[in-house]
């Protein structure tokens, strides 16, 4: 489904019954739908409303959505259920314009920015930014990386240049004590990028966050000449290295030069965007950023819709997010 801009698709959901629809389309396409209580199979009908527009609900209100039943479990369901929108007070029609933005905004988009814009509370602004970061996340089930791969690590923070004189520290000092340390691998083969957060870049933890995402048996490792890498290059099938120090940077085809580009972009977007981002919520950060890397070459249509498909079995309650927003995640 070709959506060639935020316009076109304002004029393809008028009300909220079309959004309803248009989500549908996204998510379920031309497949069979699935009941999401009971997994059976093509075996629902549409429940259509009485005066052919809305229905009521509990509480007496109007509504436009659309609902099925499923005629094994005989159990209601809409669009919604068991996604990242389940039990959702937000329209779905704002839900679909915050979902292209998120696809297709290269530098991504902010709380604050969503909450301006829809007239939202910062709280549900947020949230709603969280949960579609959560459907970025790599699914659970992602083999693991083969072929080339380079791996990089990067320090996410404020350049200490640009505090007050009273409290600069030396740049090093900053880097190792207060700066947050990321380490992305990225496959030649398949383009995709894989970034985790990690508590320091000693020998141990750098080989035991590659092993994690890594077949180091059957993967050719590039990196830096960082000397935490060249024990983990022992167990790879084999380990080049380029020397930064000595102004090399592409040797026979190693090089870390796709780390660097994407740390570029990572960096110049955190700091753009959302100006400030705090170490309990830098995980869900990546995953974003990981995952529109990954699908550079999707048109923003393509990236929507395959965003729309992950929503499903990725439900995140406020109460499971690891704390209420703090201050710098609403800078922006």
């Amino acid at each position: 489904m070709e959506i060639p801009s935020l316009t076109e698709l304002a004029s393809l959901i008028p009300t909220e019954a079309s959004a309803y629809e248009f989500m549908e389309r996204l998510r379920w396409g031309s497949d069979q739908q699935v009941c999401p209580h009971c997994g059976s199979v093509a075996s629902h009908y549409f429940l259509q409303p009485r005066n052919g527009v809305s229905r009521a609900t509990r509480t007496g209100a109007q509504s436009e959505r659309r609902v099925w039943k499923c005629r094994d479990c005989k159990r209601q369901f809409t669009v919604l259920v068991g996604t990242i929108f389940h039990r959702t007070k937000v329209p779905v029609r704002t839900w679909l314009f915050v979902l292209f933005e998120m696809s297709a905004s290269k530098n991504g988009v902010s709380a604050r920015e969503i909450e301006r814009k829809y007239a939202l509370t910062p709280r549900t602004a947020w949230f709603m930014t969280q949960r579609l970061r959560e459907a970025m996340r790599r699914e659970p089930t992602a083999g693991l990386l083969r072929g080339t791969v380079i791996a990089d690590e990067t320090f996410i923070g404020p350049n200490p240049r640009n505090f007050k004189k009273g409290k600069r520290f030396q740049a090093d000092h900053y880097k190792r004590e207060h700066k947050i340390p990321v380490l992305s691998l990225v496959s030649k083969e398949s383009g995709e990028v894989r970034s985790q957060v990690v508590p320091n870049v000693t020998r141990e933890t750098l080989r035991a966050a590659i092993l994690r995402e890594c077949d180091l048996a059957d993967t050719d490792l590039q990196t830096d000449q960082s000397q935490p890498y060249i024990p983990i290059g022992w167990k790879a099938r084999s380990h080049g290295r380029v020397n930064h120090a000595m102004s090399e940077y592409v040797r026979d085809g190693i090089t870390t030069n796709h780390a660097e580009g994407f740390f570029a972009q990572l960096k110049r977007s955190l700091d753009g965007t959302h100006h400030a981002i705090s170490r309990e919520h830098l995980h869900r950060y990546l995953a974003e950023f990981d995952y529109r890397y990954t699908t550079r070459k999707m048109s923003d249509s393509q990236r929507m819709t395959d965003l729309a498909r992950r929503t499903a079995g990725r439900r995140l309650t406020y109460r499971e997010s690891p704390s209420e927003p703090s201050a710098s995640s609403l800078v922006s």
